[in-house]
Order: structure tokens, then C-alpha cells, then sequence
């Protein structure tokens, strides 16, 4: 496959991916006749120098696949590529009982989906719900019913994730990405996908992908038990021989432990164990709202609202006093604030979008970071710390689970008032007016306030002063890490494989992912499928 980058059309072009596929058969210098296909493969927007354009890369494959190679010096904007082939290699000893996987988030669910397709057939352990069990609860809660501990926006199938804008965006370069894009391709995900810059999939949308992996796992002979939570690990000689849960126990040599950033009790669990837990940096804040139409105005300019144009997102950061960073994270286009505790008397903020982004506000996370230096490289501290601002955060919102709130100007003078304008707050508990700077140590609210002001000189959104800040975020990330080796095992305990957001190696629906099929992996080459 070639592709052809850096193909640059005006807003004004009539059909735009039309016109970008001629062009690059223009720059190949290829009849048309000579392509067996040709397709946009990436789409992004420059709104750099005033009007934005469409920047597209388009995929060009010829009848004949030998002579594409010939073809990437053709220009500098063309390079030849194949399409990843992924190989699993198999141990040679069969286990003695099949695999577990604790936890249906992102990491888990690629993990035992990867297991599944290769006939280990894996026991998956979910604490919460089944996602429409779940959704009801979550629904229920934003409509002033209890909170379910262990059915909230943190636990059930999905995980974290799932009540999200769904985004698929990463860092990592990782080849295995390419793997979850086809995996949620094939099970429904919105085509889209494949070639967006900064793909999403929408939280209406992802919760039917979900549960269709979690169909093929299970018609490839895994077993998934919602509503069971782990509760110990068993050890024989140094490694792990079983789980106990509240459904029992279950024999196992191999344990994929991917329970997400929020399962605290595990977290004490492991650490009564004596399993090695490390501080991990992670950040806290509150969630930022503002009218979509401004944001898109502050990137597009005159050319905002236009149809061709995708719903604006943006990221930013500050280095600030202290050596401290203040950055946008999760940012939500057209979407809304949720309520998103999983633990009675505390309140959390997060945010999601659906897949049609069409909102009135965007929201986005301002957090400032923090690390083991300020918990003494306790990870119990660290955890106590997220615990502590949420309880604040639910006293000062009345004990309702209401938010505390505060607009912007209002929140850089330390006022603590809520003056609302065009914004109006989407937390579905409702908000209570709150000086949320008195909420946080003044290290890291002098630090939010001087970040703030940084992202008004970057964008004019960002000086709106009745945007409105809903507090608290503090589950931007896992507090700690639990060590692993390169053979993904935990150093201290052969056959348990820390996986994922909660046992701190990935953040976000792809690099979990990602991670889980790492693992599930490792795994896999170190044992075979169990025999019956």
C-alpha cells in the first residue's frame, strides 16, 4: 500500500476525498486504471494561519502489489507501507487450568480476547455489571438514586472507558494498535476510525462494540462472571495457583490483573501481600465547561461552524511555579459532565461525549500533577490523598453528591462564587457554588489558577469568564504501579501479570488495550492452551 500525504484542500472543494484520491494518482503519475483502490486514510485539520484547510493522506493500492515499492520515491510525500501481520507464538507446556482475567476494561478485554482466539479459553472475573445492568444504575444515580459501589462509571463491563468520548488516540506507535482498530471495526465501530486524526467512537456507540468482543470471547469458549470481584490470590511455592472471589475459588497458574485505576480495595490487597506497589504520578483538578461554539471559534476562526469541519477539541499545558504542570486532559467535545464516584460520601467528576459530539458545552479536564514526592513514595498516601478531595468535594456540594462549582473569573480571584452566564452545568447531580481553590492544598490551586491563566493567552475560550469549573477530578490515572518485569510478570510473584490502567502502565481505551494484548501475549508464549 502507498500513501500519499500532505494533500491539501480548501473548505470550498465540493467532494474533498474525491479530489484528494486524484490528486494522489496526479502525484504517482497513475492512470487510474493501474489502482486497484484508493481511499482516505487519514483526515486532519490546519487552522495554523487563519482559514483552516483539510489535510488528508489517502492509500493508494495498485493491481499489481510488486510495483508499489518502486513507487514510495515518487514524491516526498509518499512512503510504502504493509499492512501489520501479528503472530502469537505458543508455548509448548499445556496449563493445568485456564487462565484468568480479572477486570472487562480495555486491557482485559483485549486480553482475553487475544486468549480466546487462541483456545485458552479464559475465566474473566468482573466485579460489576453487565452494561445494560450497568447503564440502569448509572442512569439511576445521575437521577438522584443511591450509588451502587460496584456499579458506577469506574466498575462493570467496559470499565472506565466506557462512559467516555470513547477516544482511540495514543502516543505509543505501538503496531498492535492496528489490531484493536480492526478488532473494533469488525465488531461495529464507526468506520471513521480508521482514518481520523483523533478518532473517537462515541460512548453511545462503544457500549455495542463491547459487548460484542465480549460475545466472541465467550462463543470462543470463554466464561465471563459479572458481579464477582476478587478478593486474594492463592500461592503454591512462590506463585500463583488460584483466586479467591465472592464467588468462590478458581484454580489458576496464569493471572492477568487488569482492574482499572479506581479498585482500591484490590489495591489494599496487594499491598497486604507484600507485592511490589510504587508511587506513579497522576493528576488532579476539575473539570472545565464551555460552549462548543467558542471553542470552535477560538480554532476556526470565520470559518467555525462550517460543515466540512470536525467538532473542535484542543490540548494544552503550563509548566507553572514549583516544577508542577497544569494541562487539558480528556477533552470532550459537545458533551457533558458525569458523576462518577465509586465510593460513598466522595464526588468525582469525568467526562463524555457521544458519538455525534453534538452538545452545547465541551468539557475538558484542568489538572495539575502531582507524585510520590508529595505522598512520601507511599502509594497508600497517595491513594488516601484522591480519597480525602473527594470527600471534601462531597461535603462542599451539600452531601447530595451536588458538585461544588465556581466560574472562572471568579475561581482566579478566590471568590467562590458561581455567576453563570451562556454556560450552563451539565453535572447531572447539580452543583452547589464553592471556593473550589479551598479544596486543594494552595500549592496546587496557586498552580491551577497560574495554568489558567496561560491557557486565556493561548486560547480565547479560555478567558470566557463564566466558563464554569465542576470539581473534583482526581482519577485522571492509577496512584500506583504495581512492578512487573519485562517478562510482564510480577517481579515478586511468577504468574500474576499487572496489566493496564490500574496496575499503572497504560491511560486511555488504546494503550490498555494495547497493554492487555502485551500481556495476554507474554502469556500465551509461556504456556499452551489447556487440554478439554
Amino acid at each position: 500500500m502507498l500513501l500519499v500525504r500532505n494533500i491539501r484542500l480548501p473548505l470550498t472543494c465540493s467532494d474533498p476525498e474525491a479530489e484528494a484520491v486524484r490528486r494522489a494518482l496526479r502525484i504517482l503519475r497513475l492512470p487510474a486504471g493501474n489502482a486497484a483502490g484508493g481511499g482516505i486514510a487519514k483526515l486532519s485539520v490546519d487552522a495554523r494561519h487563519g482559514t483552516p484547510v483539510l489535510v488528508y493522506t489517502v492509500a493508494i493500492t495498485l493491481n499489481d502489489e510488486g510495483e508499489e515499492s518502486a513507487l514510495a520515491g515518487a514524491s516526498p510525500c509518499v512512503c510504502f507501507t504493509r499492512k501489520p501481520e501479528f503472530h502469537f507464538p505458543v508455548g509448548k507446556n499445556p496449563l493445568p487450568h485456564r487462565p484468568v482475567v480479572v477486570g472487562l476494561g480495555p486491557a482485559g478485554l483485549f486480553a482475553a480476547l487475544l486468549l480466546a482466539r487462541h483456545g485458552y479459553r479464559p475465566l474473566v472475573l468482573e466485579r460489576g455489571p453487565a452494561l445494560e445492568q450497568r447503564v440502569q444504575a448509572v442512569h439511576a444515580f445521575e437521577a438522584g438514586g443511591r450509588l451502587d459501589p460496584e456499579a458506577n462509571i469506574q466498575f462493570g463491563e467496559g470499565g472506565a472507558g466506557t462512559f467516555s468520548d470513547g477516544k482511540l488516540t495514543t502516543r505509543t506507535g505501538d503496531a498492535l494498535c492496528a489490531y484493536v482498530t480492526e478488532t473494533f471495526l469488525k465488531h461495529g465501530a464507526p468506520q471513521d476510525i480508521a482514518w481520523r486524526q483523533k478518532p473517537h467512537v462515541g460512548t453511545d456507540l462503544l457500549r455495542g462494540v463491547i459487548a460484542a468482543i465480549r460475545s466472541e470471547i465467550e462463543s470462543l469458549g470463554g466464561t465471563v462472571l459479572f458481579n464477582t470481584k476478587l478478593t486474594g490470590i492463592e500461592t503454591r511455592g512462590g506463585s500463583v495457583c488460584g483466586v479467591m472471589t465472592t464467588a468462590g475459588e478458581f484454580a489458576c497458574e496464569q493471572l492477568i490483573l487488569a482492574v482499572g485505576h479506581s479498585a482500591r480495595d484490590t489495591f489494599t490487597m496487594l499491598d497486604r501481600m507484600g507485592l511490589p506497589l510504587e508511587c506513579k504520578p497522576f493528576s488532579v483538578g476539575f473539570r472545565a465547561e464551555h460552549l462548543q461554539t467558542e471553542i470552535e471559534r477560538s480554532l476556526y476562526h470565520g470559518a467555525a461552524g462550517h460543515p466540512a469541519l470536525p467538532r473542535g477539541e484542543y490540548q494544552l499545558s503550563q509548566h507553572v511555579d514549583g516544577g508542577r504542570c497544569v494541562y487539558t486532559f480528556c477533552m470532550c467535545p459537545g458533551g457533558t459532565v458525569c458523576a462518577a464516584a465509586s465510593e460513598e460520601d466522595g464526588v468525582v467528576t469525568n467526562g463524555m461525549s457521544l458519538h455525534a459530539r453534538d452538545g452545547r458545552n465541551a468539557n475538558a479536564a484542568v489538572v495539575v500533577s502531582v507524585d510520590g514526592r508529595d505522598f512520601d513514595n507511599d502509594p497508600a498516601k497517595a491513594v488516601a490523598f484522591q480519597r480525602q478531595l473527594e470527600q471534601a468535594a462531597f461535603r462542599a456540594g451539600g452531601g447530595s453528591y451536588a458538585a461544588p462549582a465556581e466560574t472562572v473569573a471568579s475561581f482566579l480571584q478566590g471568590k467562590g462564587r458561581l455567576d453563570l452566564g451562556a454556560v450552563q452545568p451539565t453535572y447531572p447531580r447539580g452543583v452547589v457554588p464553592c471556593d473550589l481553590g479551598s479544596l486543594l492544598p494552595d500549592e496546587l490551586s496557586s498552580a491551577l489558577r497560574q495554568g489558567l491563566t496561560a491557557f486565556g493567552r493561548k486560547m480565547a475560550a479560555y478567558r470566557a469568564p463564566d466558563a464554569v469549573l465542576t470539581g473534583l477530578e482526581t482519577r485522571t490515572s492509577s496512584p500506583l504501579r504495581l512492578v512487573r518485569g519485562q517478562d510482564f510478570q510480577c517481579l515478586s510473584l511468577p504468574g500474576l501479570y499487572p496489566c493496564g490502567e490500574g496496575a499503572g502502565y497504560a491511560g486511555g481505551i488504546m494503550t490498555a488495550a494495547v497493554d492487555g494484548l502485551r500481556c495476554a501475549a507474554a502469556l500465551m508464549e509461556r504456556s499452551a492452551p489447556p487440554r478439554g
